[in-house]
């Protein structure tokens, strides 16, 4: 009878453990898929409760290091897409997230790095109305429609071809080395919503890439098995005169060695325009809620 008694407190136990153990994160795909779980209920409620955050956490949005308690995460969102990439080689996670409301609509890019089962590092790079590009019904439009499913095992590329192929494209930027980038057709690029191709098999992402731009301060989450990888970055190195380029995420689908999909976010006023980034003036230092406050989309 005791020993009956002992296995139904065992199971109760099992059952009734509080959510709070998040014994479930780690660096495995799972472990890592748990915690972009956790980071899409926290965002949706604008609570940070939930996850599992480590001692000296690292938080930074748009590459600016703040207190999480001031950041966008703890705004409160009906997020109507979102795709993450899991890249178990580096503990780290990329979370792409479009949120559609026209009072105040986002498209965010948000990079966890886990670490012994505890989330170590929240990275955000944000835009909203009025910022680069920005045209939301767009970006949900597109990201939402295309195929960026698991790629079998036998065809999927290498880390380092993902990574080759990413940063031919972004040093293509400052030399114009176009050649050397190893453009797919079809390719579609999304930039803040604005968008290349028109569903034809010669369509291209080659259209459209300036020139004279450094794309600096790089660094990638990788996830071989849906053949992705994204750049946080910014648009120009700045100058001798002070700042530090425009905040920006390039996410990529490579197939076959070949650019797929282009989607690009920048944290820079549409008013400052792409020239003033590539002279080191960046955006201005929108920090989460104290933003400027997007206005209606029409």
């Amino acid at each position: 009878m005791n020993r009956l008694i002992l296995k139904w407190m065992a199971l109760a136990g099992v059952l009734l453990a509080p959510a709070g153990s998040y014994a479930q994160v780690s660096c495995t795909r799972e472990g890592l898929q748990a915690a972009t779980d956790l980071y899409i209920a926290a965002q949706t409620r604008g609570d940070i409760a939930g996850l599992p955050l480590a001692k000296g956490l690292g938080y930074v949005e748009n590459f600016k290091t703040m207190s999480i308690d001031d950041g966008l995460i703890r705004t409160p969102m009906k997020i109507d897409h979102h795709r993450s990439l899991l890249d178990t080689s580096t503990c780290q996670t990329f979370t792409e997230v479009i949120v559609s409301d026209k009072a105040a609509p986002y498209a965010l890019g948000t990079r966890l790095r886990v670490n012994h089962g505890l989330i170590a590092e929240i990275e955000m790079m944000w835009t909203t109305t009025g910022y680069w590009g920005f045209n939301v019904d767009n970006y949900l439009k597109y990201a939402s429609s295309e195929d960026w499913g698991i790629i079998p095992a036998a065809k999927r590329d290498t880390r380092a071809t993902l990574v080759s192929a990413a940063s031919a494209y972004l040093d293509a930027f400052l030399e114009g080395k176009m050649d050397l980038v190893p453009w797919g057709f079809p390719c579609n690029r999304t930039e803040g919503g604005m968008h290349t191709g028109r569903g034809t098999p010669d369509d291209t992402c080659q259209v459209g890439v300036p020139s004279g731009v450094n794309i600096a301060n790089r660094h990638f989450v990788v996830d071989e098995t849906i053949g992705a990888i994204v750049a946080f970055c910014t648009f120009g190195a700045g100058s001798a005169t002070g700042g530090s380029g425009a905040p920006d995420t390039h996410l990529f689908r490579i197939e076959n060695g070949k650019l797929r999909f282009v989607h690009t976010l920048t944290h820079l006023l549409q008013a400052n325009g792409p020239g003033r980034a590539a002279q080191g003036r960046g955006a201005p230092a929108g920090q989460g809620r104290g933003a400027t406050q997007p206005v209606d989309q029409k």
